[in-house]
């Protein structure tokens, strides 16, 4: 049976207005816009446009509720997901698409992080695409959602930091060989932001530093990240990174 929500859910008939432009911001925190103006709408429809929004296929609306409201029985999960939904179909039709049984993210929604993940597939797929791509960095910077805490986030939080930080450095990477070191550093900076822990970052800006002739600056760089792979997990540099400063006094 096709599912009917309650009277007092029910959305007023002037109340989804169809709209030619709705924006969805996820990195650095939640934006919706839809024609120009932003949109507020409460943290459950916010989890519940995210959710949707990071998947590119309809999801099962049972699936959807049960991994919103997790502490929540099925009917009360259900009936979560049913008032988040009317919130949201309340200020436009076109954020999400609803069958009787599926929602997804509206066909027209545009989405940063669907943006930022193509943008570094590319820099990292196509050698000639990535070479004709020159990107600002603050394009790939910033992660999703920083300030929440949802399981289902963690992942795809992840996956999309990585997926920055391999962009960041093949941005930095190239920047070197081409003696453009300001943006060397620059990207190198940006991917540390990222993952502070992460040699390979480390070891691109030690090279674009000593490459312009800054050797004091890549020498306290390489003791910096010494103390700190020391401190955060025991370790000590590696061989590849000992070798970068071989020749300076460390």
């Amino acid at each position: 049976m096709r599912e009917r929500l309650p009277q007092q859910l029910r959305p007023p008939s002037d109340a989804a207005v169809p709209v030619s432009d709705v924006r969805l911001n996820l990195i650095d925190g939640f934006e919706l816009r839809c024609d120009g103006e932003t949109v507020r709408l409460p943290l459950g429809s916010q989890r519940l446009v995210a959710y949707l929004a990071l998947h590119s296929r309809p999801l099962l609306r049972i699936h959807v509720a049960g991994t919103l409201w997790t502490d929540a029985g099925e009917s009360r999960s259900c009936a979560n997901l049913r008032s988040a939904l009317w919130r949201v179909r309340g200020r436009s039709s076109g954020i999400v698409h609803v069958t009787p049984s599926h929602l997804g993210i509206g066909r027209e929604v545009e989405v940063d992080v669907r943006e930022v993940i193509a943008l570094a597939r590319g820099l990292l797929g196509d050698p000639e695409d990535a070479e004709a791509t020159e990107p600002h960095t603050s394009q790939l910077e910033g992660d999703l959602l920083p300030d929440w805490y949802d399981d289902w986030l963690m992942i795809e939080r992840e996956r999309l930091r990585q997926l920055r930080v391999h962009a960041l450095e093949h941005l930095a990477e190239r920047a070197v060989r081409e003696g453009r070191f300001g943006h060397a550093i620059d990207r190198s900076l940006a991917a540390i932001a990222a993952d502070p822990l992460r040699e390979s970052a480390h070891r691109i800006l030690i090279r674009a530093y000593l490459a312009e002739g800054n050797s004091s600056a890549g020498l306290r760089q390489y003791r910096e990240y010494c103390r700190l792979v020391h401190d955060e997990l025991g370790l000590g540099p590696s061989p590849q990174l000992s070798e970068v400063v071989s020749g300076l006094s460390a």
